[in-house]
Formats: structure tokens, C-alpha cells, sequence
């Protein structure tokens, strides 16, 4: 597992909060009558518009390479689902994962957006994965190892009542979008006898739960991209960039938390914009 100085983690944040200002461009413009293809566009140009390679662009697939900045995955699809003519209707989930690199250094991170009112199943739905996230990045102040924390995570989804799709896991982030080592969001035995890794200043992970309402299992759309539950019931997909300092971990693609990062920002959307 490759880690990171101090020095360049923090030079992550940058990605990292451009990534972040995506999300919150898309909190501002998702609705219902608007296509995964238009939501899609606009991230496409605040990237551009950034001078910012969209990192899910030419992903290598089964048949084809990834066409899309994003992957906005709606209701029953799980993740992957490439950007399309399917509108977003009023009571949907939608989940929406990017990343970029700028500056030699790549961002991720997904979010689950429920548009308008959603049912309470939905919205448990939604806030157990958030909630599974942040456990997860609160934990790594005191885990030792990396399998501590896929327990707990797994354990906050299962006492709610719902599963943890075990066939996709995070994975280690720096100059590339997907470095080492695999990132479980459970516990399983070759992960603890092969894969377990020390939570230690250096590391850089993307951390993501994808949670589905009922069975754990999964189908591989046509396209070899799109994957949607085995059941047709509703998963949530939420991510965030973390690294760890000597201090402790820092959310590489969460909100400014300065004066400075605040000006970041407002500068991101006045080139989107056009200012």
C-alpha cells in the first residue's frame, strides 16, 4: 500500500474540495424532470470549466471504456449506471459518484440525493449509509486496523436492517483514482488473513458503503457498466476521500473548513459560471 507524506495529502484537498463543490453543484440542480444526462453535463463543464480531468472518463470496461464524468445511479441501480435519457422522477433516490484529478492528484466521492419527499423506508435508507460512513471515519481516530472498522460498519447496516453489497468495496486514492489496497465495508476471512491493513499516518482511502434494501446481491446490466440489485429493491451508494494524518483523519472531499478553502470555492463556481 503506497503512503502518502503529510505534504501530499493535504495537496489532495484540493481535488478533493473541487469534487466536494461538484456535489454541491448537484445538491442545487437535481429534479425531478431532469435527465441523468443533463445532471451528468453540468459536472462534466464545472470540471472543465476547472481545468480538472474527470477521472471516470475512459475507465476501462468489459465492452466498452466509461463515456461519462459520473455515474448517477437511480432507485434499484446500484452504481455505474452511465448518464442517460431516464429522467429523475419526484420520490426517487439518486445516487451520484465522480471524481477528478488536478494538480496530479484525484478526488472521489458519491452521494445519495432523495428528490423531493421519499418514502421512510428510503430515507432510512439513505441516512443508515451516511450514518455507516461517518461511523467508519470517526473510528479511524482509534482502530488499529482496517477490518475493525468494515465490522462496525457492517454491523450499523445490518442492525437497520439492511445489506451490504460486498461485491464493489473503496480502494485506496492519491495520483491515481484506484491505488491499493481494497477498502471492504465488512469483515470476510481471506480479507483478515491477506488484505487487512494498519490505519497509520499516510494512508489515503475513498470509503464507501453501497447499502441495499433487501437481498445483497447484484445484476450486470447489458452495457457491462450498470449494476442494479438482484431484487429490484432501492440501494444508496455514499463515498468521501479520506487521509490520515499524525492528527488523525481528514476528510479530503467534505465542506471548506477555512477562510481560504472558502475562496477555493467561490472561485470554483465563478469560473462554472463564467465570472
Amino acid at each position: 500500500m503506497p503512503l502518502k507524506t503529510e505534504q501530499e495529502i493535504l495537496k489532495m484537498r484540493k481535488a478533493g474540495l473541487l469534487v466536494w463543490s461538484a456535489h454541491h453543484l448537484i445538491s442545487e440542480i437535481v429534479c425531478a424532470g431532469m435527465t441523468t444526462k443533463e445532471l451528468d453535463a453540468e459536472v462534466d463543464k464545472f470540471f472543465a470549466s476547472n481545468r480538472a480531468f474527470p477521472c471516470f472518463k475512459g475507465v476501462p470496461g468489459r465492452r466498452f471504456p466509461y463515456p461519462a464524468a459520473t455515474c448517477v445511479s437511480i432507485n434499484e441501480q446500484v452504481v455505474h449506471a452511465i448518464p442517460s435519457d431516464r429522467k429523475i422522477a419526484e420520490g426517487d433516490i439518486v445516487s451520484v459518484d465522480t471524481g477528478c484529478k488536478i494538480d496530479g492528484w484525484c478526488g472521489d466521492a458519491a452521494d445519495t440525493y432523495m428528490v423531493g419527499t421519499v418514502d421512510a423506508e428510503s430515507k432510512k435508507l439513505v441516512d443508515t449509509t451516511r450514518a455507516a460512513l461517518m461511523l467508519a471515519i470517526e473510528k479511524l481516530r482509534t482502530a488499529k486496523m482496517w477490518s475493525e472498522v468494515a465490522g462496525q460498519m457492517e454491523r450499523c447496516v445490518k442492525k437497520n436492517g439492511f445489506s451490504v453489497v460486498e461485491v464493489f468495496v473503496g480502494h485506496g486514492i492519491g495520483r491515481q483514482m484506484h491505488e491499493e489496497p481494497q477498502v471492504p465495508n465488512y469483515v470476510y476471512n481471506s480479507f483478515l488473513r491477506y488484505g487487512d491493513f494498519k490505519i497509520r499516518p499516510g494512508v489515503a482511502i475513498a470509503i464507501e458503503p453501497m447499502v441495499n434494501v433487501g437481498t445483497k446481491r447484484i445484476r450486470e446490466g447489458r452495457d457491462g457498466w450498470e449494476i442494479t440489485t438482484a431484487d429490484g429493491k432501492r440501494s444508496a451508494h455514499i463515498e468521501h476521500s479520506v487521509g490520515i494524518l499524525s492528527t488523525g483523519p481528514i476528510i479530503l472531499t467534505g465542506p471548506p473548513t477555512t477562510a481560504e478553502e472558502e475562496a477555493m470555492v467561490k472561485t470554483f463556481f465563478q469560473r462554472y459560471r463564467g465570472k
